[in-house]
């Protein structure tokens, strides 16, 4: 890329594989970009390619992305705007020559290159797809040499925009700082309209501000070559960004103070946000450090087969109706038991209710078995047998299956230099990516000083949502829960109410596991991150919300004593 002066602006048209369908189109016609990128994986759509790529060796990929490259790539190329987007999943090289075909077949001369070197199967006997999280370095060394277009596998979200920011600035692997910054903008652009209002948790003002929460655009960071930059979006585009929105996004899937990645950790503790005007708020002060020595890499596994039967309890005894059921098919299936049964009694009934479906709970059962048989046929079987021979009222919300595979997740580490990461280029040429020689083992950041207490006054029960933000998200079988307030006596508040012990009492699912709290003063924000409430990762479904994407509207809804004068 051509060093130019003024900032970089880097937008995003996708935070997962199957956002919106028109975004690419939208951020392409909508206002200035130099570069657009796109996040299509996760730790579940790599599972996903992973099975595509049994069926097909050829496939692997994001298909939605070449579609949308078919009605946009004209246009990127129109406007200068060079695409860099993860959508290679397990096969970057086939999706480079799809794109190459289609250019062809469009009458386009696009120049598109890939990064290779993170698929680590083979090294990983029995997985499915095993994974290095590469950096930015291999996106800056095909855009350095021309590339209009970047396709990669495994990636880490932040390198979609660190590559374009090195390449641009001509930043080398030393730049912690400048790096940092760009990996703490890349980490607010990377879940789209999650920067822009979507998923927020105070919408209700927004909405209440005039705000038009319906269509979200997706948002852009105005990148200098210092590092700090601009969140924004597109004039004209629904939803906003401000200090709230952004600090929200921080928050998502991280943990404590450093976060780190293979480029650099990125000090999350130093981040300062400031509203820069309507829409716009401006990141500075990011520190960087050298990264770890090692890279993480995401193991898929099949772990077995899973099925699910909810029966619905209707009226009086909800309590009684549960317990005779659960005995008919723990008798049933007592000669071939499966090898993992889990129950739980949801309830959502209310006395003297208005409607049937209120005045019901429901009693999920999930089984896991290594074999298909032990949750299909046996358990259906079971299950529909006793329609005529249970609890008053017996019916469920659908008929068991045949059992269905399900994934298991866990990520392990290598050396730096475990990984043969390359920039192949359009023309053919292979550029070898180094790793990392400058690199610091992570310790733990000592906690910083809390404020003072907020002086004692009268309280009132009431939920803490009405007070603090939450956003929570999955790594694997832990769960984040990233909390925020909005004024100092808040945070005053905030900072020694909601302790370690205090979460445990709000979310009592987290009683018997690890709860690690992490303070962000500069974010007004405490980040808990809870280990092993997801049990092995999204792909085991182990949980009613396997992605623990509501676990911190849970926390908001929980009441405690709040002061007045905060409500």
């Amino acid at each position: 890329m051509t060093r130019q002066p003024g900032p970089l602006r880097i937008g995003n048209a996708s935070g997962f594989y199957g956002d919106r369908f028109d975004a690419m189109r939208e951020m392409l016609t909508g206002g200035e970009l130099d570069v657009l990128t796109g996040d299509y994986l996760a730790e579940l759509t790599m599972l996903i390619l992973g099975r595509d790529r049994l069926k097909d060796p050829g496939a692997g990929y994001a298909r939605t992305f070449l579609r949308q490259l078919e009605e946009c790539l004209g246009l990127a190329r129109e406007r200068g705007v060079r695409i860099v987007a993860n959508a290679g999943g397990l096969n970057p090289a086939g999706l480079a020559d799809a794109v190459r075909q289609l250019a062809d077949r469009l009458g386009l001369p696009v120049r598109v290159a890939h990064v290779e070197g993170d698929d680590l199967t083979a090294a990983h006997p029995g997985s499915l797809a095993a994974h290095a999280y590469l950096g930015g370095f291999g996106i800056a060394a095909c855009l350095r040499e021309g590339a209009d277009v970047v396709v990669t596998g495994r990636v880490t979200d932040a390198a979609l925009v660190t590559g374009p920011a090195a390449a641009h600035f001509r930043w080398g692997p030393g730049d912690h700082d400048r790096l940092a910054g760009a990996v703490v903008a890349g980490h607010v652009l990377e879940c789209g309209a999650q920067a822009t209002g979507g998923n927020y948790a105070f919408f209700h003002e927004a909405a209440r501000g005039g705000r038009d929460l319906r269509r979200p655009g997706f948002p852009l960071a105005e990148l200098h070559e210092d590092g700090t930059c601009v969140i924004t979006k597109h004039p004209g585009t629904g939803g906003f960004v401000d200090v709230g929105t952004v600090t929200a996004q921080l928050l998502y899937e991280t943990a404590g103070a450093r976060y780190a990645g293979p480029d650099v950790t990125a000090r999350l503790d130093t981040v300062r946000l400031t509203q820069d005007g309507p829409d716009r708020v401006r990141i500075e002060g990011v520190r960087g450090e050298a990264p770890p020595p090692t890279l993480k890499v995401g193991v898929n596994r099949l772990g077995g087969f899973r099925n699910e039967v909810a029966f619905v309890l209707t009226g009086l005894d909800i309590e009684a109706k549960a317990h005779l059921v659960r005995e008919q098919l723990t008798d049933a299936l007592a000669k071939s038991p499966p090898a993992e049964v889990r129950w739980d009694l949801v309830r959502t009934d209310r006395p003297d209710a208005p409607s049937e479906e209120t005045a019901s709970a429901l009693l999920r059962l999930v089984v896991r078995d290594p074999s298909q048989e032990a949750v299909g046929r046996a358990l259906s079987g079971a299950a529909i047998e006793l329609a005529l021979a249970s609890y008053p009222g017996f019916h469920v919300l659908a008929p068991p299956g045949k059992g269905s595979p399900y994934g298991v997740f866990e990520d392990v580490y290598i050396p730096q230099g475990g990984v043969d990461h390359v920039a192949v280029l359009h023309d053919g040429r292979r550029i070898p990516v180094p790793p990392a020689h400058d690199t610091v083992v992570l310790d733990e950041v000592p906690e910083p000083p809390l404020p003072q207490p907020l002086s004692h006054g009268p309280t009132a029960r009431a939920p803490l949502g009405l007070v603090a933000g939450a956003r929570s998200g999955d790594k694997g079988g832990n769960a984040n829960v990233g909390v925020w307030v909005r004024s100092d006596d808040a945070w005053r508040w905030l900072a020694h109410e909601l302790t370690v012990d205090r979460f445990r009492q709000l979310i009592p699912e987290s009683g018997r596991l690890k709860v690690t709290r992490h303070p962000l003063p500069h974010l007004r924000a405490l980040n808990f991150v809870v280990e092993g409430i997801l049990g092995e990762g999204v792909a085991a479904q182990h949980r009613f919300d396997p992605q623990a994407k509501a676990l911190g509207e849970w926390l908001r809804s929980r009441h405690l004593d709040i002061p007045e004068i905060l409500l």
